[in-house]
């Protein structure tokens, strides 16, 4: 008989205090754990990467790159797209290894120790919305790729990314920033000493119309204060982090009604799109020196709400609606609080081969109260497709050590076991439940190196995602108002299998390569449909791929790097699906190219130029219905004088360029057109090119 999720957290306090008793044991022997490959920067090799496709990011490399939105710092990941198919307050669009992520279903992100992937949320599963950090005030990003990371679990299959905010201002400061299409944004920070420790206090407020014939009408608002004391090993932080956001949103819009002139290239079709988000959040994290190591014990509490109105579809339901707006719009409701605890444990053994195990604990709770769909004109409710009330608990266990063999030889182990408890209160009995599940996943690493400056790795690991928690209790389609349609319930957990062998190389001078070739196989395409408020099941899926990426620093003020990313994704069909439906996995991106050209600050000066590539993509399953490649160049150059004042200049979308940042094809209907609608692309195209200037002071 399985356990209960009582009995786990009774076993998890259990495992705490061992750990707690082992940090008494020996009266505090620091470590100094061991850092992570820098992607930029002085050109070396560390001996402590897992694998090839492993980075460090520091602050001063996230400022050099010009940005449009917060999110679009994920692209420092190697092969990873940022884009947008609504307004400025939705999740932005992911892709990686194959994967269009939707929100963030298969890559995990954490801010200040936060995760920001939501569990049963209300428009995707794994919805990761990072629009309110603060970027100018990120301190690291830390990102690793493949389930191949004892630490990472949910939504972790195809990569991870830590971000975590600056501990220290070398001064207080304000900017200013105006741009073109009504985009104005005043920052102010600083971080002054406090208690024998530092406050970070910020915050942001911004408003932008947008370039598209809809005015956004975007009012966004950031905060946060962040108290540090001490070291990484031994002392504390506590933050708080604020956000809101009221806008209307430029959807997609049907390629028909472009080229019929009904609407132009920035045009829509429901004037009401959009949203609001409302994210309250409270941290704390404790470090102590411990026998042989250290430990570290976190925990946080968030408070999250959204209202997110949508249409796809416009006039397909009705289709005697002659109104002039459309009436296919829904809302998407999400309010939920969230708790969370961790607790880590490591361990630097100096036996006659050297090892450092590292062993933790991982809780989480969803309160989601409620969690809906309804059927919306001009932003008002006209009926409840489904409204829920869920309990989402979890709890994880990892262990992990690596092995020094030789000078030239080390290993990594690892294993993880994650356990899920779900309770549905739906307003449909019928989908109302409760349903549970467990997985085992493990890990392995092995590498070779440095043979002239040269390190291999080869590296097999496990990870998953958990499925909507509505999906595993369903049992009738909600969208049927009869309530008559059986609807299947989903695996709560998916187990995804990664492997991968690469290597990085220092040995020209001034250079560092890697190359990388990967697979990823997943049970199956599982996923909670939150526009439709049902589950759909998939097929197993199998991706493989290339990544090669390239450093290269000529001068001392000169870095130019670039990426390339192919990844092949097929789903696991038998051979008369495919002839018949196809097996292609709709949005799977095929290639990725990012270039970028980086001038550090020197004499004041520092500028950053990059251009990113998204490839094509089949958009259904049997590859009739592509996307067309989308490329996009921005830069920034700035200028610090008399060590207190800055000026720069952004230019994003240099060229002006018209592609699309995302593509869709479906069936949607415009007045006039038959009742089953037409099959269309459906877009949402790059903005155009916008300027962007900045002034600031340090106080």
């Amino acid at each position: 008989m399985k356990n209960t999720m009582q009995q786990r957290l009774v076993a998890s306090f259990t495992l705490a205090s061992l750990f707690c008793s082992g940090a008494a044991w020996a009266g505090g022997v620091p470590v100094v754990e061991l850092p992570a490959m820098q992607v930029t920067g002085e050109v070396t090799l560390e001996d402590s990467a897992s694998s090839s496709t492993e980075g460090y990011v520091t602050a001063d490399q996230l400022a050099e790159r010009p940005i449009s939105r917060a999110g679009e710092l994920l692209e420092f990941v190697p092969g990873l797209i940022v884009t947008q198919h609504s307004g400025e307050g939705k999740a932005n669009q992911y892709f990686l290894r194959g994967f269009n992520l939707d929100h963030g279903t298969d890559f995990y992100s954490e801010v200040d120790g936060l995760p920001v992937n939501m569990r049963t949320h209300g428009h995707g599963q794994g919805y990761a919305d990072i629009n309110f950090m603060i970027p100018e005030l990120i301190g690291s990003l830390e990102y690793r790729k493949g389930p191949y990371y004892a630490d990472v679990g949910d939504f972790g299959a195809a990569g991870s990314a830590r971000l975590r905010y600056v501990d220290e201002l070398p001064a207080p400061m304000a900017r200013l920033t105006i741009g073109e299409y009504g985009y104005r944004s005043a920052l102010v920070a600083a971080s002054p000493k406090l208690a024998g420790g530092t406050l970070l206090l910020g915050g942001e407020a911004t408003r932008y119309d947008g370039a598209y014939d809809l005015k956004q009408d975007a009012e966004i608002y950031k905060g946060i204060a962040r108290y540090n004391r001490g070291t990484d090993e031994d002392g504390y932080t506590i933050g708080f982090q604020a956000y809101a956001i009221d806008y209307f949103a430029p959807d997609q819009i049907p390629l028909r009604a472009v080229q019929s002139g009904q609407i132009d290239q920035l045009g829509f079709i429901d004037p009401t799109d959009g949203g609001d988000v409302r994210r309250f959040s409270l941290n704390a994290e404790l470090r102590k020196p411990a026998a042989l190591g250290h430990w570290k014990a976190a925990a946080y509490a968030l408070s999250y709400k959204m209202q997110l109105y949508s249409d796809f579809t416009y006039y397909f339901t009705d289709p005697n609606d002659t109104d002039a707006l459309p009436d296919d719009q829904f809302e998407q409701y999400d309010d939920r609080k969230v708790f969370g605890a961790s607790l880590l444990r490591y361990w630097q053994l100096s036996t006659r081969i050297p090892i450092d195990i590292e062993t933790g604990l991982q809780s989480r709770y969803d309160r989601i109260s409620p969690v809906g769909l309804y059927l919306t004109q001009r932003r008002e409710r006209t009926e409840t497709v489904r409204q829920d009330k869920v309990k989402e608990a979890s709890l994880g266990w990892y262990l992990s050590s690596r092995q020094q063999w030789t000078n030239w030889y080390r290993t990594e182990l690892g294993a993880r076991a994650d356990f899920y408890d779900f309770d549905v209160d739906s307003d449909l009995a019928a989908n109302s439940g409760k349903a549970d599940d467990h997985l085992v996943t493990p890990k392995a690493a092995m590498i070779f190196g440095p043979f002239e400056r040269t390190e291999f790795y080869l590296n097999y690991g496990e990870g998953f995602h958990s499925n909507d928690a509505r999906g595993t209790t369903i049992r009738l389609d909600p969208t049927d108002p009869t309530h008559q349609t059986p609807a299947d319930r989903v695996t709560p957990l998916v187990r995804v299998r990664g492997a991968e062998m690469g290597l990085t190389s220092a040995m020209i001078p001034h250079t560092k390569l890697t190359a990388t070739l990967w697979q990823l196989k997943s049970d199956s395409e599982l996923v909670y449909i939150g526009d439709a408020g049902n589950s759909e099941a998939g097929p197993p899926s199998t991706r493989r791929g290339v990544e090669l990426s390239a450093y290269y620093e000529p001068l001392p003020w000169l870095a130019i790097d670039a990426d390339y990313a192919y990844s092949h994704g097929r789903l696991d069909v038998p051979a008369e699906v495919r002839a018949a439906d196809g097996d292609r996995i709709p949005n799977s991106i095929e290639d990725v190219i990012s270039v970028g050209v980086t001038v550090p600050e020197t004499q004041g000066w520092s500028a950053g130029l990059r251009l990113r590539r998204l490839g094509e993509a089949a958009l259904i399953e049997d590859n009739s219905a592509r996307s067309k490649p989308t490329t996009v160049v921005n830069a920034q150059g700035s200028y610090r004088f008399l060590k207190r004042y800055l000026v720069s200049l952004a230019i994003l979308n240099v060229f002006d360029s018209d592609d699309n940042d995302i593509t869709y094809y479906y069936e949607s209907r415009l007045p006039g057109e038959p009742a089953e609608g037409v099959a269309d692309y459906h877009f949402h195209p790059v903005e155009p090119r916008a300027v962007r200037l900045t002034i600031g002071a340090s106080l």
